[in-house]
């Protein structure tokens, strides 16, 4: 990188601050992801997710299945990376998931997208500098079925303190 592209570069605030949201809120993320079975395949593998449903199509056959399934932490990871850039993206530490549920099966070439509403939103005591917010995330497939939904919470930057 040049010294001219140092002088030139000018500095964005990627995602939204603590005083951008209000209870109710919704968003509808952007895009969605298409899962294949290259992904399934490398993810289940990658993290050593040895439940046959997610590799062996004759098993899953065998279970009732058209063949097998996208692994259940891709479906999760997929939909809660798909709301980061509206929720999180600001900066500031995850507070974890809870009312984790899984609706529907997910299948190789099905499309996820997803939709967040703030449900909570509160000053931090501890750190000024960001505020708390929980934002209820729902994920769709192509045909508009809840395949999962749950609810997260992050410390959200202030703008008076980005950085």
């Amino acid at each position: 990188m040049t010294e001219e592209m140092v002088v030139k570069a000018v500095r964005r605030p990627k995602g939204n601050f603590y005083e951008d949201f209000t209870v109710g809120q919704v968003f509808e993320h952007h895009w969605g992801r298409t899962i294949n079975e290259g992904d399934n395949s490398l993810f289940t593998t990658l993290t050593l997710s040895y439940n046959p449903l997610y590799f062996n199509a004759e098993y899953a056959k065998a279970h009732g299945h058209p063949g097998v399934l996208i692994n259940a932490n891709l479906v999760f990871l997929t939909v809660f990376g798909l709301s980061v850039e509206d929720n999180s993206e600001s900066g500031g530490l995850f507070l974890g998931v809870e009312d984790l549920t899984f609706w529907e099966d997910c299948y190789p070439g099905d499309t996820l997208t997803a939709r967040s509403t703030v449900s909570d939103k509160r000053e931090s005591d501890s750190r000024p500098e960001q505020g708390i917010v929980t934002w209820h995330t729902e994920g769709f497939n192509q045909r508009g079925q809840r395949v999962i939904d749950f609810k997260r919470t992050n410390f959200v930057m202030r703008r008076r303190h980005q950085g």
